[in-house]
């Protein structure tokens, strides 16, 4: 199994110590994070995309770019690119400069994103949504493949005979489709033969299952090999400690204060206590015994060869000392016991043969 290491940068007073980063600190904390977990030798590293407080990801190319400068070998997700909301043609100047900074290391997951706030900032009802995003997409991809382009749609002036540029530097930026709620974006995905990535991080097991199962139904309705199928799973809060018992104790006061946020308040979580997200839900709070055991029961649940996992609103010293015991404690035997050849072949460049659906 590959591991990503998320981070939405939020932003807010921290639940034990009380203390508050300034916007420049959070931003140096999430790059040093970053070239930590690429030092650990996790695979991948994804910054999300919000548009309002507490979180400080309105511009994750910006903060990739950096991140791109102090790294060399980890790959660079967004996560997700809010592509209902964004003009295909800036995404896809701007991932491609990012594409050549970062030496082919970028991968793209597009969504419809968490936050509504977002949809009156950028004029679209939440209606929309899922048209707009289909929409976009599909612009997006003929932006990067082709030159020339001619188009026209609802969500965006005519384009006549365009060519974007920079071109970008891998011979196709992969993308994964995010999914966290709905079939129309397990459906776009299975249309384009592209992976996915479920968010899996609020709710029980079997609401994100269900989507990853259509995906892979419609992946044969569309004429692909399910059995090729590549998923990626986030999770829930990550807190290791020597005991489950010692983790869910140094946990709680980061729970009561995540509880209280408008954000959270919005994904209306189904789990009335810590303990029965612990239980029935995606967190991986625990002994590392315990967290491996519940990984490995999502494994067999969703059949992904890619996990996410976050470590947003700790203390820094907690942060790095989270990485740390689990690529120690955890990681060497998800690598052993969950095969993946996601991101082993490096990037694939401009001119060289690429394919739909390979774990290369």
């Amino acid at each position: 199994m590959k591991v990503a290491v998320f981070s939405l940068m939020m932003n807010l007073p921290n639940a034990v110590t009380g203390e508050s980063l300034t916007a420049q600190q959070k931003f140096r904390n999430v790059i040093s994070q970053a070239v930590l977990a690429e030092k650990l030798g996790f695979d991948a590293y994804g910054v999300g995309e919000r548009h309002g407080a507490p979180f400080l990801s309105s511009a994750p190319p910006v903060v990739l770019t950096a991140i791109a400068s102090r790294t060399t070998r980890i790959r660079l997700l967004t996560t997700v690119t809010v592509l209902s909301v964004l003009d295909p043609v800036r995404v896809a100047e701007d991932y491609a400069t990012l594409d050549h900074l970062s030496g082919g290391r970028l991968e793209m997951i597009i969504g419809k994103g968490n936050d509504p706030r977002h949809y009156p900032l950028f004029g679209i009802t939440e209606e929309e949504q899922w048209d707009s995003m289909e929409e976009r997409y599909r612009l997006l991809k003929r932006l990067w493949t082709e030159e020339n382009v001619t188009w026209e749609g609802k969500y965006r002036p005519p384009l006549q005979e365009v060519t974007t540029f920079p071109r970008p530097y891998q011979a196709s930026i992969p993308v994964w489709h995010g999914s966290a709620s709905s079939t129309r974006s397990t459906e776009l995905a299975a249309k384009f033969g592209e992976p996915i990535f479920s968010s899996n991080a609020f709710h029980p097991q079997a609401k994100y299952k269900a989507l990853i199962d259509h995906y892979r139904e419609r992946l044969a309705y569309y004429g692909h090999d399910p059995a090729k199928a590549v998923v990626g799973a986030g999770s829930g809060s990550l807190y290791l400690g020597n005991t489950t018992e010692e983790a869910i104790r140094r946990y709680r006061p980061y729970y009561t204060a995540f509880s209280a946020t408008e954000s959270a308040k919005h994904n209306q979580s189904p789990f009335h206590s810590l303990e029965d997200q612990i239980e029935n839900g995606p967190a991986l709070i625990g002994s590392p015994e315990k967290v491996i055991e519940k990984i490995l029961n999502y494994h067999e649940a969703f059949g992904h060869t890619v996990l996410s996992i976050g470590v947003d609103g700790l203390t820094e010293s907690e942060q790095q000392e989270q990485l740390q015991r689990f690529a120690e404690e955890v990681l060497p035997l998800l690598r052993r016991e969950i095969p993946s050849r996601v991101w082993e072949s490096g990037p694939v460049l401009a001119g060289e043969e690429t394919a739909v659906l390979s774990e290369s």
